[in-house]
């Protein structure tokens, strides 16, 4: 497709036409997970935002010319709590979490990332720039610390568009009598007796939450790169000490070119957040929600508005995917996709608006024409939906049901019984409760037949 890619800024806020620095050689790192605790909905949907990135991403430039990189955060304050109150190892626990989450990740149909770096395999790198933002003079060391000075790089807020009196004052800094200034950020702290370590000229300690992300990038992007991607509430303080430390230790004017920020989920109104105690764990669906019918609720908003999450929103997209598997055919071949469908993916991954599109190709498609078909479940494809034969879909339809299919024809011979009696209201009650367990009947040609809901 010709058409120009088009995203949102959140350096600068505005959206703006992505031209990389080499077409040949895209970057876009995206923060991964703090493996400290079972994935949870607000942490899917960064994952599903940008595994359609990455798949636009290499429609328009070709599937070689992107490297796509989502790091684990494996060492930090909040696992090494987590695993002393489950009194396992922070490498045990980090494990544990990390498989969850590939589960989790394969559950919801996200492709694998080209690199997925371990912040603890890259912790002589992180000592390497610690040191050259020391000899930079933008860091400095005291009592075993040491921290990035703030005051010392310019642009500092630019990314949050707000100043540095303004950032202080919205946000939770860490109060230490170590540093020079409040606003200055730990880039290597001490690590206490029974606390993971790594040997460094400034002790025994580990790296910064900040710096992990600064170093993975440079890594495998190089100075400066595409796109860096991750929820909104990575802004401040996460990405704007990224940009911080990454210029200062690299000398550049630029980190990276385009910064992308999908929205809060909600419930209520409320962010979803560990700390609010509103989670609702990825693994919680799986017995009972198809990943599929996930992905469809987490990209029928805007990914830069907030999304809030019922059970009502999870209910029609499950009668959307449901709806769309009678027009479902298996492609033996690649299928091409209209231009004029994939066009709002083009501008700022319009996903709300591409659902738009697919519901008229199903409609097209439900006509009766195979290439139609072909082009609607091609479509659907290509964002990661109706991406399990019928058969699978209507097997995992089945396993869920909460009533045998012995127990559906007794209820069925029931009701006929009760209709012949002309006891209407009973026959009712029980349509209705086979309806709730996920059983549609329907009386036709003078039988009753039953299909999955």
């Amino acid at each position: 497709m010709n058409k120009d890619l088009y995203l949102s800024n959140s350096l600068g806020n505005k959206k703006q036409k992505f031209i990389p620095i080499d077409t040949n050689k895209i970057g876009m790192y995206v923060c991964g997970p703090t493996v400290y605790d079972d994935p949870h909905i607000g942490n899917a949907r960064p994952l599903v935002i940008f595994d359609i990135l990455y798949k636009v991403l290499k429609c328009k430039f070709g599937e070689k010319s992107i490297t796509y990189i989502r790091n684990i955060t494996d060492i930090d304050d909040k696992i090494i709590q987590a695993s002393l109150n489950k009194k396992i190892s922070t490498k045990d626990l980090t494990k544990e979490i990390t498989k969850k989450f590939h589960d989790d990740c394969l559950y919801l149909g996200c492709e694998n990332p080209t690199h997925e770096p371990k912040a603890t395999e890259n912790i002589s790198l992180m000592i390497e720039m610690i040191d050259n933002l020391i000899k930079n003079g933008y860091a400095y060391f005291n009592n075993d610390h040491v921290y990035f000075e703030v005051k010392k790089f310019k642009d500092y807020g630019k990314l949050s568009n707000k100043n540095l009196d303004e950032l202080i004052a919205g946000s939770r800094v860490e109060i230490s009598e170590n540093k020079k200034n409040p606003e200055d950020f730990v880039l290597w702290k001490p690590s206490r007796d029974n606390e993971p370590f790594w040997e460094s000229p400034w002790g025994k300690g580990r790296p910064g939450w900040h710096l992990e992300c600064s170093v993975m990038s440079k890594k495998y992007l190089g100075d400066k790169f595409d796109i860096h991607g991750g929820g909104r509430d990575l802004i401040f303080p996460h990405h704007e000490n990224e940009i911080a430390q990454s210029r200062c230790a690299n000398k550049n004017d630029v980190f990276a070119n385009y910064w992308v920020h999908n929205g809060f989920i909600t419930m209520s109104k409320e962010k979803m957040a560990k700390s609010q105690g509103n989670i609702l764990k990825i693994s919680s669906f799986k017995n009972q929600v198809s990943g599929q019918v996930l992905r469809l609720a987490l990209i029928s908003t805007h990914y830069k508005q907030s999304l809030d999450w019922n059970d009502k929103l999870i209910e029609e997209c499950e009668y959307t995917i449901n709806k769309w598997y009678e027009s479902y055919i298996e492609l033996n071949d690649k299928v091409l996709i209209p231009d004029e469908c994939l066009e709002p993916l083009y501008d700022d991954l319009n996903t709300p608006s591409y659902i738009a599109n697919l519901h008229k190709l199903f409609d097209k498609a439900h006509k009766g024409a195979k290439k139609d078909k072909e082009i609607f479940t091609s479509a659907c494809n290509f964002v990661g939906l109706l991406n399990e034969s019928k058969d699978e879909w209507l097997e995992f339809k089945k396993n869920k049901l909460k009533i045998s299919e012995i127990e559906i024809e007794d209820k069925i011979s029931e009701r006929n019984k009760a209709r012949e009696n002309k006891n209407y209201k009973l026959a009712d009650e029980i349509r209705i409760d086979l309806l709730n367990k996920g059983v549609l009947i329907e009386d036709k040609d003078g039988k009753t037949v039953w299909k999955l809901k």
